[in-house]
């Protein structure tokens, strides 16, 4: 059985992920074509998603085994920062359609 206390490091370490390639990307050299723009969205926006997923996999432990004191106590940090990990990467990935969207079509 997997251990759950993973699905929160798991679920931090692909909503950094979920930040650094958009911002990685627009950093990148000017110079160069990056077509590649929209494989790094798209892997950028899976592992926002797989990170939400990740937290609503724990929610569901805690119900599970009852643990109703843990449930009551984070589900107001797990909502906002839930919520900021999804608005903060689609304006990440906007930018990015933005800034590459004219870039590759000339």
């Amino acid at each position: 059985m997997i251990d759950v206390g993973w699905l929160n490091i798991g679920s931090l370490v692909l909503g950094i992920i979920a930040w650094l390639l958009p911002v990685v990307n627009l950093i990148r050299d000017k110079k160069q074509d990056n077509k590649n723009w929209v494989a790094l969205s798209i892997m950028s926006i899976s592992a926002c998603a797989i990170s939400l997923c990740f937290q609503i996999f724990y929610n569901y432990h805690l119900v599970k085994i009852e643990d109703w004191g843990a449930l009551m106590d984070t589900m107001y940090a797990v909502a906002f920062a839930a919520t900021v990990l999804l608005i903060v990467t689609i304006i990440l990935n906007g930018i990015n359609l933005i800034v590459y969207r004219n870039r590759t079509a000339k």
